[in-house]
């Protein structure tokens, strides 16, 4: 027969004890009972605050930047749109003198043909 201590439930009794005692020895080195850790985990979070805060300043920045660009983009259009509206208002006055001046010449064309005829 044998002994008591090999049973199968001894085993079983001497397995839970080393897990248990594996258990307390993972207790002992938990952080969370660390001193520092509360220190390390409050200055880890600092860091990542700050890190998001930069980066939020960052993106507000390239924002602004692009904004910017893009109302350069929009001025400078607009100067072009202007710049050709003038030149067609120019192009416009001078086409309506240069017919002004034709309708002129053709009227003293007429004048003087009729004049001949009397």
């Amino acid at each position: 027969m044998k002994n008591r201590g090999e049973t199968f439930t001894d085993r079983l009794e001497t397995a839970a004890k080393a897990k248990q005692a594996l258990l307390a020895k993972a207790k002992a080195k938990n952080p969370a009972n660390d001193p520092e850790f509360a220190a390390r985990q409050e200055a880890r979070a600092a860091a990542a605050y700050a890190r998001e805060e930069r980066e939020a300043s960052r993106q507000i920045a390239k924002l602004a930047e692009r904004e910017k660009e893009a109302a350069e983009r929009d001025a400078e259009k607009a100067k072009q749109v202007t710049l050709e509206a003038e030149r067609a208002g120019r192009v416009t006055r001078q086409q309506a003198e240069s017919m002004a001046e034709r309708k002129a010449a053709r009227d003293a064309r007429y004048a003087a043909r009729k004049a001949r005829k009397k």
